[in-house]
């Protein structure tokens, strides 16, 4: 099995790349950081929420996807896991046992989600979707629902369109109001199952 290890740490990049290799892994262990060999095609990429990006699925289309949570908000697993179609979610604290079972388990195109991200999903979702009117979202409301679904928080979503972070707060509670939730990732699946897309068009 080939790993690519493209997390935003190098130093965490590096430690997995050593537990893989001291624990016997058969196949390929490439760090994202130093060259990617010619013609290397990872059988499993391990991503964090930083790492992660569209571009990642279109060079890798026939690898899985394994997101690592380095103990960022449950909300922003959730809406990643929304946004993108990845293969499973894992703890940095996950014992090596259970890290070597969940690379094989994605490997076989199977789903992987630990407990913790599991029921943080079901706590955030188990609410019916509400009818919105496509019209009553503005485009710039669109545009930062876009950027939600990606996982940005209010900050990195102010950074990218050059407004103040209060200026995004104000929209999000305007939105919020229309889809009558106050919960991203709540806001997310309404979107989601609305538009039968990965984000708003």
């Amino acid at each position: 099995m080939n790993v690519l290890v493209k997390l935003s740490s190098y130093l965490v990049s590096e430690g997995i790349n050593n537990l893989l290799l001291s624990n016997g892994h058969q196949g390929q262990v490439v760090i994202h950081q130093k060259s990617i060999p010619d013609g290397f095609v990872p059988d499993v990429i391990l991503v964090d929420i930083s790492s992660i990006s569209q571009s990642l699925f279109a060079g890798f289309p026939t690898s899985k996807v394994l997101l690592i949570d380095t103990g960022v908000e449950k909300e922003r697993i959730i809406a990643a896991l929304l946004s993108y179609p990845i293969h499973g979610v894992l703890s940095l604290d996950t014992e090596v046992d259970l890290f070597k079972k969940a690379l094989q388990v994605v490997n076989e195109g199977q789903i992987w989600v630990d407990n913790n991200t599991l029921k943080a999903f079901l706590r955030q979702n188990t609410a019916t979707p509400v009818s919105v009117k496509t019209d009553s979202v503005t485009e710039r409301e669109k545009e930062i629902i876009d950027f939600v679904c990606q996982g940005y928080t209010n900050r990195e979503i102010a950074s990218t369109l050059s407004l103040s972070e209060h200026t995004i707060k104000a929209h999000l509670n305007r939105i919020f109001r229309k889809y009558n939730t106050s919960s991203r990732s709540k806001l997310i699946t309404m979107v989601l199952q609305q538009s039968g897309k990965k984000t708003v068009q």
